[in-house]
């Protein structure tokens, strides 16, 4: 039997691929894997960089709302709390106007005309 010395397939040798290049870690890359890493370094810097304008964005979003008077629905709550006042006072003065009209003998548009008060109020 002819004598083949053992080669060693753990490290490639230089005769294994003649496009074998470094990496930064040491290890022998082909180009496709250079590509490839590369491109993921390129991915990697477009994604810190979306991230950094999402917090910045997400900062002004902050600040803008900060700026506004009221959450809205504290807004939408209020203008409902005061609608219902509004109706209640109206339910009372159409009442009285009601007594008036009644305690002078004419009909309760009249008071209404008189205290300045339109049909459609």
């Amino acid at each position: 039997m002819p004598f083949s010395p053992a080669i060693n397939k753990s490290q490639p040798s230089q005769h294994d691929s003649p496009h074998l290049t470094s990496s930064e870690n040491g290890q022998n890359l082909s180009p496709q894997q250079l590509q490839r890493e590369r491109k993921v370094k390129t991915l990697q810097a477009s994604i810190n960089d979306l991230q950094s304008q999402t917090q910045q964005l997400e900062g002004e979003i902050a600040e803008v709302k900060a700026k506004l008077k009221n959450d809205p629905s504290i807004t939408v709550k209020q203008h409902i709390r005061l609608l219902h006042d509004y109706n209640e006072i109206k339910d009372v003065a159409q009442g009285l106007m009601g007594l008036i009209a009644e305690a002078r003998g004419v009909r309760q548009i009249e008071v209404q005309r008189e205290f300045g008060a339109d049909e459609k109020d």
